[in-house]
């Protein structure tokens, strides 16, 4: 299958109009012709990734965050994303980018099942009654550090932490994969108990808890790495003769 038909089957599911007007996504680096019959899926287009994706023998990779978000002046061995995009072309690897516009269509939704969210509504919205996050009720009243141990299960990782009193009774609760600041007005408007996200800073945190908000923060990574086998779920309905792996689940840091 071409390059270009997988771009056209991504974009009918996560249409780029629904990405944000500031981010960047669909084909970044490569070839619309190319023959595509192994994809690699990661969060990142870091280092490691890329060098998968050409030692790995994959034709296209497919990631979350853009590589490639401000314009490059230049392409060279002497700039970090110059050497990845050097590397991609030099292993004729079509690298595709799909952040806001999955968020908005795919990530937000799935977030809310995980958690088991009911009656829900959209965080923030972006186009067409669509957008980032979600709001609804958890499963049952539950204390705070009890919502915490069902964030830790739901989206499999090992710690998370908490701004406000783990016990404080919570029920009605947003969530924002990613790094959620930009949408904590947004969480505070609806009045929610408590906002799940990631890369909360010490003021927006103690700030949220004045408010009457309690915050959970799991990790820019630890909330959004579901979207590898989401995605990979979804083009396995389609594709066929089409090989798929993900990147193994890998916290970008740990806590000692």
């Amino acid at each position: 299958m071409k390059c270009s038909e997988i771009c056209a089957l991504l974009e009918r599911e996560y249409g780029k109009e629904y990405a944000c007007d500031w981010d960047n996504v669909g084909l970044l680096v490569g070839r619309r012709d190319k023959e595509v019959k192994r994809i690699l899926l990661a969060l990142d287009a870091d280092d490691r990734t890329v060098r998968q994706a050409a030692e790995g023998g994959y034709d296209m990779l497919l990631t979350h965050h853009p590589m490639i978000f401000s314009p490059m002046k230049r392409v060279t061995d002497e700039d970090m994303n110059g050497r990845r995009v050097m590397e991609l072309i030099r292993s004729d690897v079509s690298y595709y980018a799909m952040h806001t516009n999955y968020d908005t269509r795919g990530m937000a939704d799935l977030a809310a099942r995980l958690l088991g969210l009911q009656e829900c509504a959209v965080l923030e919205e972006v186009r067409d009654g669509e957008g980032i996050g979600r709001v609804g009720m958890l499963p049952e009243p539950m204390t705070l550090r009890e919502c915490a141990e069902l964030v830790k299960r739901a989206f499999d990782i090992p710690n998370v932490r908490l701004f406000g009193d783990p016990g404080r009774q919570v029920r009605f609760a947003a969530v924002c994969p990613g790094a959620g600041k930009s949408t904590m007005p947004a969480a505070l408007g609806f009045g929610c108990d408590v906002y799940i996200t990631g890369d909360i800073d010490h003021h927006t945190g103690i700030d949220a808890v004045d408010q009457g908000m309690c915050i959970i923060d799991a990790g820019h990574y630890g909330v959004e790495h579901i979207f590898m086998e989401d995605v990979k779920a979804y083009l396995e309905k389609t594709l066929t003769g089409v090989h798929m792996d993900c990147m193994p689940v890998r916290h970008p840091f740990s806590v000692v």
